[in-house]
C-alpha cells in the first residue's frame, strides 16, 4: 500500500507494529528520558536503514515536565533545549536522519506578546540552533504564539525567509491557528512550499488540538494533497492506550491514497 509513513516511539513493541506494514518513513517521538540513551536512538535509526525506511526524530516536547520554549525564562529549560539539539544534530548527522523541532509549544512564554521585536529575537535564537546543523532540523509550527502562522504575521517574512528555514508544516496546526479556514490554510501551504521539506498530516475540526484521522475533520485533503506529493510526510494521528497499535495511521494512509488531488486527477492506491 502507498504512503505508509508513521509515528512511533523507541519501544520494540511499538516499532515492530509499524515495521509490519513495510513503511516508507518512521518518525521517532522522543522524550527527555530517551536522550539519556543515545546508543538506543542510534540503534533504532540503524534498524530503519536496514529495512529501507527513512528515519526522522522528533525533539522532546518537555524537560522535567515543562514544555520547551526556545525563549524560556527558565535557564534549565533553555540549557536543555540547546544541549538536546546539539546531541540530536550529532546523532542525525552521523546516522543519516533528520529531526523535527518546535521553537515553542502552547502555553509558554512565546505564546504571549506576539510582536515584531520578539519575532526578531526568536529568529536569532533559531539561528543559534541552526549553527549545530543546518541540514538536520526541520521546524514545526505551533497552534498559537510566535511560531504560529495564524497568530504571527511576521513569521514568514522575518524568520523563515531570511533564514531560508527548513520547515515541517503541521497541516492541522496551521488549520487550527486559522480557526478552521481552508482558504487560509491553502495560502500558507503556497507561501511555505519552497521551504517545507516535511509535513505532518492530521485532520481536525479546526477548534482545538484534536489530532483526528484523515476524513474525520474539516481539512480539505483534496486541496492539500498536491502540496505534499513528492515530499516527506507522516500521518501523526493520536493513538489510544500504549500507542502500540498504529491502525488509525494506516487507515489515514488509505484515505489519503484514495483522495483525488485537486487538479491532478485520481490517485491510485
Amino acid at each position: 500500500m502507498n504512503y505508509i509513513r508513521l509515528k512511533a516511539n523507541l519501544e520494540k513493541r511499538n516499532l515492530d507494529d509499524r515495521l509490519a506494514y513495510d513503511p516508507d518513513i518512521i518518525e521517532f517521538y522522543l522524550s527527555d528520558r530517551d536522550l539519556k540513551q543515545p546508543a538506543l536512538i542510534r540503534e533504532r535509526i540503524r534498524q530503519l536503514h536496514d529495512r529501507g525506511v527513512k528515519p526522522y526524530l522528533h525533539h522532546p516536547p518537555r524537560y522535567e515536565g515543562e514544555y520547551l520554549d526556545i525563549l524560556s525564562d527558565n535557564p534549565n529549560v533553555r540549557r536543555f533545549y540547546h544541549e538536546s539539539c546539539e546531541l540530536l544534530a550529532r546523532i542525525c548527522t552521523e546516522e543519516r536522519a533528520k529531526c523535527v523541532v518546535h521553537a515553542h509549544y502552547v502555553n509558554t512564554e512565546s505564546c504571549r506578546n506576539v510582536t515584531r521585536e520578539r519575532t526578531i529575537r526568536l529568529r536569532e535564537e533559531i539561528r543559534r540552533i541552526m549553527a549545530y546543523s543546518r541540514e538536520v532540523f526541520v521546524w514545526e509550527d505551533s497552534i498559537e504564539g510566535l511560531f504560529s502562522y495564524g497568530h504571527n504575521p511576521y513569521l514568514i517574512d522575518d524568520v523563515i525567509v531570511p533564514l531560508d528555514l527548513p520547515l515541517n508544516v503541521d497541516v492541522s496546526h496551521t488549520f487550527i491557528s486559522f480557526g478552521g479556514d481552508n482558504e487560509r490554510l491553502r495560502d500558507i501551504l503556497e507561501r511555505t512550499a519552497n521551504y517545507a521539506l516535511y509535513y505532518h498530516l492530521v485532520d481536525s475540526m479546526g477548534l482545538e488540538h484534536d489530532s483526528l484521522p484523515l476524513g474525520m475533520g474539516k481539512i480539505d485533503w483534496r486541496m492539500v494533497k498536491p502540496f505534499v506529493l513528492g515530499k516527506d510526510f507522516i500521518f501523526e494521528i493520536t493513538l489510544s492506550g500504549d500507542h502500540s497499535d498504529c491502525t488509525p495511521m494506516i487507515e489515514s494512509a488509505r484515505y489519503f491514497a484514495d483522495v483525488d488531488a485537486e487538479g491532478r486527477g485520481t490517485q491510485v492506491d
